[in-house]
This record gives structure tokens, C-alpha cells and sequence, in this order.
């Protein structure tokens, strides 16, 4: 949006009207030389294209006065308002990849989805919802990689997560490296705001760091770890012999789950359906809300020199004029010398 910082100094711009108006005109000198051809070279000046020539310097010098004082006026544009940095929490979110996540448990709209697709299209709200902080994305499967740090770029973070495929960090389980990793990335973080939200559908089976020892340094680095166990209760598998219902969550961990929510300050929660970790991250606004009232700040351009500019170029060509008019008037002036 285009605007002006300083709009009162419009207020000088009759300035010169009024100048022209009030004060009092100047008292000309009697001339020291009488010309004898006088009333010739008045009937010159009465010319009808002398009035247009002479209108022109007058338009060029108002419109000089006109862009001096709009560049005085600081002329910006101004960007889309954006939340300060410093006004949110330090939040990462580790999503387990791991083979287990291909389960198609998870129903949406009459259509089944994996759990990973599911975790997808519910936390691309959750990251929509909290603009003053600070997010960070962990997937982990057989090992943990940091795939987005830290970051206010939450456009980016979000495809990150989108583009994320079962398997790539490995089939199996490493929560407690995920913690670790996360500890890691958030201990240069002010202490009252380190958050981890870690979210998995199995047990610990991999890694070189075991969960609860992992939760206990967490515990000791002010980090605040919120667990989900994700994925339904029972499933109806076709199969040769029938349908029959099974539990695809038997390998889920909830007593190590819960242990690392205690121990840390958190809270353990449970999410059969994609409607219930919905309610869940919605839950967590609650618990750990953003900054709502957070300043604002509106990236601005200053575009002052276009007018300054102009006004210069104008007013060079001005000074230019009035140097070859009194060059030719002096040149058509001269009088010849008698013999």
C-alpha cells in the first residue's frame, strides 16, 4: 500500500501562492539607460508566442515545488503486516515415518488414508494457527533427521512436512533419538518456551539413546515434551478365510509415552481417528496458546528519491533553459560599432 509518512507537509505547498500574493512587490530602479527603440522591443514581448513561452517556466517551477515537497513528505510502500520474531514459542514437532505409518486406518471423508496422510492434513492447521512461533520439524523412523530448524518460514516448514514419505529416515522406531535431537536443537532457546510435540504409533526399537533417559535430560533442560500415540484400535482385514478385526495399535507404547509426558511436563495423549488428534492439536492452542497480542510490523520501502529525483532533472533542465535564453538574447542584443 502506497502511503506518506509525513502527510502535513502538504501544508507548505500554497507556500509560494502566498508569498507571491502578500508581500509587497518589489520597487523597480529607474533604468540607467534610456533604449530608444523601447516600445519595438515591448511589442516583441507581446508576441503570442512569447505568452506561451512564458507560461512554461512557471509550470516547470511548480511542478519542481510539487515533487520537492511530496519527497519531503516521505513517500513509502508499504508490505503485508508481519508478527515480530521475538513474540511466540519454541515449538518442534517430530513425526514418526516409520514402515508402521503406511497402516490405512485412518478414514476421511468416506476414504481411507494412512496415518501419515492423516497427521498431514491435520497438523497443516496446526502450523497455520500459530504465526508467533517459532516451528521446527524432526522425522524419525530408524534414525532422526532434523528436516526444517527452527523458523518464523512456516510456508516452507509445511511443505516440508507434505513432501515427507513413510520410510525415509528407516522402518523402525527411534524416539529416543528424537528427543535428544530435539534437545538439542531448542537448548539455545529462552527456557519458558521450549515445547516438543512428539507423535508416533509404535515403540522405541532403534537408536542409541533410550526414551525415558532421553526424557530425563529433557526434563533437566526445561523442555516440555507433549506425547501422541496415533492410530486406530481395531481394523477389519479381508483375507482369504473372511474379514476379521484386528489391533493395529498393539506395538503402540503408551506406558513409555505416558512416562515421557510426566517427566517432563507435559501431557500423553491418545488419537484413534483423524477427528480425535484433530481435537488434540486444537487442545494444544489451549495448552501451550500463541502470542495473540503480539505487535505487528509493516516492511516499508522508501521510495522518496523518485520524486527528489525528478525534481532535480527538472530543475537542471530549468537552469539550463534560462542559461541559453540569456545566451540568445544577449547574442540578438549586440550593436554593431560605428566605422
Amino acid at each position: 500500500m502506497f502511503s506518506f509518512m509525513l502527510p502535513w507537509v502538504f501544508l507548505v505547498l500554497p507556500l509560494p501562492a502566498l508569498i507571491y500574493w502578500l508581500m509587497p512587490p518589489l520597487a523597480r530602479p529607474e533604468a540607467a539607460l534610456r533604449v530608444p527603440y523601447y516600445r519595438q522591443l515591448q511589442n516583441m514581448q507581446q508576441a503570442p508566442g512569447t505568452v506561451i513561452q512564458g507560461r512554461v517556466p512557471l509550470i516547470l517551477l511548480v511542478l519542481i515545488w510539487v515533487l520537492s515537497v511530496s519527497a519531503a513528505a516521505r513517500p513509502v510502500w508499504l508490505g503485508e503486516p508481519q508478527p515480530l520474531a521475538a513474540s511466540g514459542r519454541d515449538l518442534v514437532l517430530a513425526v514418526d515415518v516409520s514402515g508402521s505409518m503406511e497402516t490405512e486406518d485412518m478414514v476421511l471423508n468416506n476414504t481411507s488414508l494412512n496415518r501419515l496422510q492423516g497427521i498431514k492434513i491435520v497438523m497443516d492447521g496446526f502450523i497455520s494457527r500459530r504465526p508467533q512461533d517459532r516451528l521446527g520439524l524432526i522425522l524419525f523412523g530408524s534414525n532422526a533427521y532434523i528436516q526444517a530448524p527452527l523458523t518464523f518460514d512456516h510456508d516452507t516448514l509445511g511443505q516440508f512436512l507434505k513432501d515427507a514419505q513413510i520410510g525415509f529416515a528407516g522402518p523402525e522406531t527411534a524416539i529416543g533419538d528424537a528427543i535428544a535431537l530435539g534437545i538439542k536443537r531448542l537448548a539455545d532457546r529462552p527456557q519458558q518456551s521450549r515445547v516438543m510435540v512428539l507423535l508416533t504409533d509404535g515403540a522405541n526399537t532403534a537408536g542409541a539413546i533410550d526414551p525415558l533417559e532421553a526424557a530425563r535430560v529433557a526434563a533437566e533442560q526445561g523442555v516440555k515434551i507433549y506425547t501422541l500415540g496415533f492410530g486406530a484400535d481395531e481394523m477389519i482385514v479381508r483375507s482369504f478365510f473372511g474379514n476379521r478385526k484386528v489391533n493395529p495399535s498393539a506395538d503402540l507404547d503408551e506406558t513409555t509415552l505416558q512416562t515421557i509426558a510426566d517427566s517432563t511436563g507435559g501431557r500423553y495423549f491418545r488419537a484413534r481417528n483423524i477427528e480425535e488428534l484433530t481435537g488434540i492439536y486444537a487442545l494444544l492452542d489451549e495448552l501451550e496458546p500463541s502470542a495473540q497480542d503480539a505487535q505487528q510490523v509493516r516492511p516499508r520501502q522508501a521510495l522518496f528519491f523518485w520524486p527528489a529525483g525528478l525534481a532535480l532533472l527538472l530543475s537542471i533542465g530549468w537552469a539550463m533553459g534560462v542559461i541559453f535564453r540569456r545566451r540568445a538574447a544577449a547574442t540578438n542584443g549586440e550593436v554593431p560599432h560605428a566605422g
